[in-house]
């Protein structure tokens, strides 16, 4: 069923409709583009380091099969997961930082100023 589809053709193809943005300026969208897809793809490289690293130390030595066929057991799926939460949770700090500054802003200056002063 997918035999002769050009994946690499197909994945920059453009998308029916118009591209959603998310902020004022386009060049913001693309980067954060760009940025979250090489995030996205150094996730998966640490995965397969990873699977590289498990096969070495269970038998010292590997082929490309070997690599492509392997399935993490339980404590290993764990492991994974959470390093990629953690990932991930390093990447979008940014992000977060500034949901919360919305959710709580800061108060004025000039209220820190009176507080201050009247003491």
């Amino acid at each position: 069923m997918t035999e002769g589809i050009d994946w690499i053709a197909r994945s920059g193809a453009r998308a029916k409709g118009r591209r959603p943005a998310f902020f004022e300026e386009p060049a913001l969208d693309r980067l954060y583009s760009l940025t979250l897809a090489l995030a996205a793809e150094l996730s998966a490289t640490r995965e397969r380091l990873d699977t590289v690293e498990r096969l070495l130390a269970a038998g010292g030595s590997l082929n490309r099969e070997d690599i492509e066929n392997f399935a993490p057991d339980r404590a290993a799926g764990d492991e994974r997961g959470e390093a990629t939460r953690a990932y991930s949770a390093r990447i979008m700090r940014g992000f977060q930082q500034e949901v919360e500054a919305m959710e709580q802003p800061d108060p004025p200056i000039m209220d820190w100023v009176e507080k201050l002063s009247v003491s």
